[in-house]
């Protein structure tokens, strides 16, 4: 009997530890800041990519840049379902200020008492910067926060947070008139970690000093991007992340965080002419395809289109890790707004097991 109670219970502890673990899944999105224009496209944009956010997606981007930016706000600001469900039931004004509190942990978990079992994420960017064609100089700055109150026999409530900035330089040169499009992207990461977790009774305690995984590393991307001068114009682009293998120096007494590893990213697209005032991009990409991180397939494809009339409002949808995602975007000289809708798959080592949906608004303004 003994025996027996004991597999149960390893069998209950094993399906739950396929959820437990809070990870921010590099596989499918490893870029340091996102880009709700991608995110809405599936993540599928190393072909498209055409401004500041080159310096992340594919370098050789900064070749197609139509005019200089100069952005000193540059804004992302993203919450899960589950984070929206927990701190969204009072009155609206209060949201914004319950969209902060969701970076404190003593916070959160009053929060999520009452919506145990659902994954709270939140994430700032900020990117600064000033670009013009085939030059990117800025400075990132990333905050993410997750939460849970597992609705298990444990009940154990679990944090992880990871904070990244530093600054960022890129460069690009154009081959052939144009047809090839080389590029090569810095950026002096400082990284810290937390992943903890507390009892139901235990309070929530964090020591900076020993919890957080901290240190710096200089990151290198560089990318290619090949177009044919032919109908839809189709392009092939292949990027290299971390390219000279850095890892993390300076640690602090928790140690470094966990190795960046070294990925190739490999994208095609098409872009028909509807009309005069409208086009069309339809691009699909497979993320680390040498499988750095040892996940399905399945989950590092990414595909996406996008719509826009006159480069002034842009419809997007997409598909990446195993879920649907869309958009809309509208842009001028001086002001950007995209609002966005994408998902990640939960689940450890399955596909399309369990939906972690989120909304994005991102806001830029310069000249």
């Amino acid at each position: 009997m003994k025996t027996l109670l004991s597999v149960i219970f390893l069998i209950f502890a094993t399906t739950q530890l396929s959820f437990a673990e809070l990870d921010f899944e590099d596989h499918a999105f490893p870029e340091f800041v996102t880009s709700a224009r991608a995110l809405a496209m599936g993540n599928a944009y190393i072909n498209k990519v055409d401004d500041a956010w080159s310096a992340f997606y594919n370098p050789a981007g900064l070749g197609t840049v139509r005019k200089p930016q100069f952005h000193l706000a540059n804004i992302h600001v993203e919450a899960s379902s589950g984070l929206m469900s927990a701190i969204g039931n009072g009155p609206a004004t209060e949201v914004p200020g319950n969209f902060i509190d969701s970076f404190d942990p003593e916070e959160m978990r009053t929060a999520l008492v009452k919506d145990q079992g659902k994954l709270a994420h939140s994430r700032f960017n900020l990117f600064p910067n000033f670009t013009v064609r085939g030059l990117t100089l800025g400075y990132l700055f990333s905050q993410r926060n997750r939460a849970i109150i597992n609705d298990d026999v444990a009940n154990e409530f679990e944090v992880a947070e990871r904070r990244d900035h530093g600054p960022v330089m890129a460069l690009n040169a154009s081959l052939f008139g144009g047809i090839l499009k080389v590029g090569a992207s810095g950026v002096y990461l400082y990284r810290r970690d937390l992943y903890k977790s507390f009892g139901p009774t235990e309070p929530v305690s964090i020591n900076t000093n020993t919890d957080y995984k901290s240190g710096r590393s200089l990151q290198l991307t560089a990318g290619a991007r090949l177009t044919l001068p032919y109908t839809f114009l189709p392009t092939f682009s292949a990027v290299l992340r971390n390219a000279t293998s850095n890892e993390f120096e300076g640690a602090g007494d928790a140690g470094p965080p966990e190795e960046i590893k070294q990925t190739v990213d490999l994208g095609l697209s098409i872009t028909p002419q509807i009309s005069k005032m409208s086009r069309l991009h339809l691009e699909a990409n497979i993320k680390d395809f040498n499988n750095a991180y040892d996940t399905d397939y399945k989950r590092r494809l990414a595909a996406g289109a996008e719509l826009d009339f006159r480069r002034r409002i842009f419809l997007r949808a997409g598909y990446g890790d195993g879920w649907g995602s869309g958009g809309i975007g509208v842009r001028s000289r001086t002001f950007i707004m995209d609002l966005t809708t994408y998902a990640i798959d939960r689940s450890l080592d399955g596909f399309r097991e369990e939906e972690d949906r989120r909304w994005v608004l991102s806001l830029s303004s310069g000249f």
